[in-house]
């Protein structure tokens, strides 16, 4: 009868190896890189988007040591996260290939000390788990509203505490992936075209100049903002503002219809045949800087070639909508605002030049970083009242801004504010991204917003 016993143990851990089994076939399946063909160019917009996070998420730490008692406040964390769910399966394919991003919150980008790493994926935040990334990363926003510590578990079994942080408002976001060129200016947040990042890697101090430039945005144009935004209250801000922060496939869909919104209804700001002419123009430079293997800027462009830069940058300031549009406005006092501040946390006063100088060599003028010739004038006489006027004219390969406002006084489209009139612009309607994509996405409901169809 003894030799029962052993046959009986034996049985009992089949049966609980076959329950396991069955728990793990029933689980979950994650997307793996098969090595399947997929869409080249989303491919590099993923990885743009993932090295534009990781020049990111830093700066927005270091902007933290500001502590301006004058400027309103908001939540930070020191990591940033994408997910694959609700992208198709081959899309899902280019996330995993270009990031190591699944379906799962994965870790895209962390800030030093975070004590994360990128690839890791989140199982769990604050004690709340579930296998909709959707309903994660709400829980994730709602934590980081609170401003108090708070834990997170990750596949391999750790368990971190995640400590948010306070900065000046004025979220630094990237467009998504699939819609790259994409770009937004609003109170809460400014969204950039995956463009800058492509210029070549952003260094540390422009990094920090780009994150402090969308919080002057928001102190000082904030109030002016506002006042185009006509909803009685904002649905959806904790989630939706994060899912513009993740490759979440919903906020994608509503940047493209977005897109779409802005070229139906964009102002009327110069002739189409200027317009043209000057993407045109944008696109030849580029097309040479590549053919001359300039990449790393270590020539300079003609007047010319400046010029044209300027005027495609004047264009497309004048060229935005909505809330945007007001936004665009302030551009110059942003600019003033990070040039004031950022020597105050150890940044360099030229990041703002240098960033410049980086996107028009490239031929990328469809962003806000790239200074038309009255931003770049009104930036050089703050650097000049501090002695620095040799140092900037360095950093533009020996251009000097205020000659070149002068040359192109008589330029058409030289002057953005001459050329293009912002003051009291009429109500858009209520079409679905008349004001932009951020405003848009604010007065979706949470849950309903964003959700797949």
């Amino acid at each position: 009868m003894q030799f029962h016993r052993p046959i009986g143990l034996l049985r009992a851990a089949l049966a609980a190896f076959f329950l396991l089994w069955l728990a793990g076939c029933a689980g979950p399946k994650y997307t793996v890189d098969d090595g399947r063909k997929v869409d080249e160019t989303l491919l590099a917009n993923i990885r743009a988007y993932g090295q534009g996070e990781q020049a990111l998420r830093p700066a927005i730490q270091r902007t933290a040591a500001l502590k301006d008692p004058e400027c309103d406040k908001q939540w930070e964390l020191p990591f940033a996260v994408a997910t694959s769910y609700g992208w198709s399966e081959v899309d899902r394919v280019a996330w995993v290939r270009a990031l190591r991003v699944d379906e799962r919150l994965t870790v895209v980008a962390v800030a030093p000390r975070a004590n994360l790493a990128p690839g890791d994926k989140i199982i769990q935040v604050g004690g709340y788990a579930n296998d909709d990334s959707e309903k994660m990363l709400e829980n994730l926003a709602e934590l980081r509203e609170r401003g108090k510590p708070f834990m997170v578990a990750l596949v391999s079994g750790r368990q971190v505490q995640i400590q948010p942080f306070e900065v000046c408002r004025g979220y630094a976001r990237l467009a998504p992936p699939s819609t790259p060129a994409l770009q937004d200016y609003h109170w809460l947040l400014s969204m950039h075209p995956l463009e800058v990042m492509q210029a070549g890697p952003l260094s540390g101090d422009e990094a920090l100049w780009a994150v402090l430039w969308g919080q002057g945005l928001s102190e000082e144009g904030g109030a002016r903002m506002k006042t185009f935004h006509y909803s009685t209250k904002i649905a959806g801000t904790l989630y939706n503002l994060v899912t513009l922060a993740t490759g979440l496939k919903g906020a994608a869909l509503a940047a493209d219809a977005a897109v779409q919104a802005a070229k139906s209804a964009a102002a009327n700001v110069a002739t189409e045949v200027i317009k043209q002419q000057l993407i045109e123009q944008g696109k030849a430079l580029a097309a040479q800087r590549m053919r001359e293997g300039l990449s790393d800027a270590v020539q300079s462009l003609s007047k010319q070639q400046v010029a044209n830069a300027m005027q495609a940058a004047a264009a497309n300031r004048g060229s935005l909508s909505g809330v945007a549009r007001i936004g665009a406005t302030v551009f110059d006092r942003a600019d003033q605002w990070s040039f004031d501040r950022i020597a105050k946390i150890g940044g360099s006063q030229l990041a703002g030049f240098s960033l410049h100088q980086k996107l028009i060599e490239h031929g990328f003028t469809s962003n806000a970083f790239a200074l038309d010739v009255e931003r770049l004038d009104a930036l050089n006489k703050l650097a000049k009242a501090k002695g620095m006027e040799a140092e900037v004219v360095a950093t533009l390969r020996g251009v000097r801004p205020d000659q070149m406002l002068l040359e192109m006084g008589s330029m058409p489209l030289a002057s953005a504010q001459a050329a293009f009139s912002f003051e009291s612009p009429d109500d858009p309607g209520q079409q679905p991204f008349a004001r932009g994509l951020i405003d848009a996405m604010l007065d979706m409901p949470a849950e309903t917003g964003t959700k797949k169809k």
